[in-house]
């Protein structure tokens, strides 16, 4: 066997091969007796038809067999001869199609496009520059929570001396009719909340249910933009009767030691509240401050480290930013279904930027953890399963039989090596603390 290979890019190899014509001979005939013994042939008695009359029966059969047993070992051993660290599956083409149907009497010709990993050189990764920025808790932050909280702990309370008001919730059956849609079927619901002025609420029905009372009837138009988030109502223009059945105000609860304690265990007093919410408030702004000081180191080591990326690499990270943008959306309670393909694909295209930034931190940090011989212990990867075990509220055992089965664990470790080479760059970065500052879009714009 002959092999040759071309270095397309750093990351991307042309191998070209050609099998010797004696390795396709012996193939050809070694398949071509194998179908004598079990072919079935008219007018030969079955295992006894002539090797030329089974190569002229079964040709396409036996040239593919034949093929399917040489050409994967050739680039097999031409990736190994080369030393070659491939990623995914080699693209396979035959240079000499045409001739393959006299097996046996020309040698193949193979080439191969495989992608590998590309040779990092690694300059001064020591002594980056980054800024630490810590937000300051202040009073008006530990206000909003407790504004927060109190909303959560709110009541509807009846309202019976005045008629409906911003804020007030109706509670309303609904019947809709389409207008310019009669073939769509009428809405009916009952018991529908609808909060007066609120984020979400078509204008129509806040302006039309402000000033009603219980037991009151109102119809009224509702108009649908075409981007509605309910495909269904989209772009319609419905024509409702609603039926009120109560209307209530949200009532806080007064800000006092017994609402407090009612809180937490551990709260007796307003002033006990305060200091738990300003420390968890400083808690999450040092995590948050720490957060963005290493995604800024690592912005910085990418920035001084260009390098061609695998294609196929960013590929897979970009369906992984994907599928964690659909998580999001679910948490949110948004219909994955509402999205058009293409939307999909648009947001996939936007997120290959990050992707590509993500596999280069990635390959740069495996290649510090190499050069400062950062090694994962056993304890720490079982330590990593049983806090992501608690997180996703799983047993450990569970988790790691399913991580086992999908090769997950030693992805784990990998993550946890690069994890401590990060720490390595912050603990050696030229860091500098300054006030905390909002970012414009310009300014997240200029990250990019």
């Amino acid at each position: 066997m002959k092999t040759e290979l071309i270095d397309v890019s750093p990351t991307r190899k042309e191998i070209k091969i050609e099998i010797d014509a004696e390795a396709v001979r012996a193939a050809y005939d070694r398949i071509s007796d194998q179908y004598m013994k079990l072919a079935t042939v008219p007018g030969f008695r079955p295992g006894h038809a002539t090797r030329s009359v089974v190569r002229s029966r079964f040709k396409d059969e036996i040239r593919s067999e034949v093929l399917r047993e040489l050409v994967p070992q050739a680039i097999q051993d031409a990736i190994t001869e080369n030393s070659l660290e491939v990623i995914g599956e080699p693209e396979v083409h035959l240079d000499n199609s045409e001739g393959l149907g006299k097996m046996g009497e020309e040698p193949i010709s193979v080439h191969a496009h495989v992608e590998v990993l590309p040779e990092v050189a690694l300059g001064e990764y020591k002594g980056l520059e980054a800024v630490r920025r810590v937000r300051t808790v202040t009073d008006e932050d530990v206000d909003r929570v407790i504004e927060n909280l109190r909303e959560t702990s709110a009541s509807l309370q009846p309202v019976e001396d005045r008629p409906a008001q911003a804020g007030d919730t109706v509670t309303a059956d609904f019947h809709g009719k389409y207008v310019n849609a009669p073939e769509e079927e009428d809405i009916n619901v009952e018991e529908v909340d609808v909060v007066l002025g609120s984020e979400g609420v078509q204008q129509e029905f806040t302006d039309n249910l402000t000033g009603v009372s219980t037991d009151d009837e109102k119809s009224f138009t509702v108009n649908y933009p075409e981007d509605f988030t309910s495909k269904g109502l989209a772009g319609k223009e419905i024509e409702y009767t609603a039926r009120v059945t109560a209307v209530r105000r949200t009532e806080l609860p007064e800000m006092d030691d017994e609402w407090a304690k009612s809180l937490a265990e551990n709260i007796e007093s307003v002033a006990d509240l305060r200091e738990k919410i300003r420390e968890d408030l400083t808690s999450r702004s040092e995590a948050e401050s720490e957060n963005r000081l290493r995604g800024e180191v690592l912005r910085k080591l990418v920035e001084t480290h260009p390098f061609e990326v695998p294609q196929s690499l960013i590929e897979h990270q970009s369906d992984q930013l994907l599928e964690s943008v659909a998580r999001d959306m679910v948490m949110r309670g948004i219909d994955l279904r509402q999205q058009e393909v293409e939307w999909w694909k648009g947001v996939r295209e936007q997120l290959k930027p990050q992707a590509e930034r993500d596999v280069r931190g990635f390959l740069l940090l495996e290649q510090i953890a190499d050069q400062e011989n950062i090694s994962v212990t056993d304890e720490e990867t079982e330590a990593e399963i049983n806090a992501m075990a608690a997180a996703s509220r799983q047993a450990p055992e569970a988790l790691r039989a399913a991580l086992t089965k999908q090769g997950g664990e030693r992805s784990i470790a990998d993550r946890l090596r690069n994890r401590k080479a990060l720490d390595l760059l912050i603990e050696n970065a030229k860091v500098t603390d300054e006030e905390w500052k909002e970012e414009t879009s310009q300014t997240k714009d200029s990250r990019q």
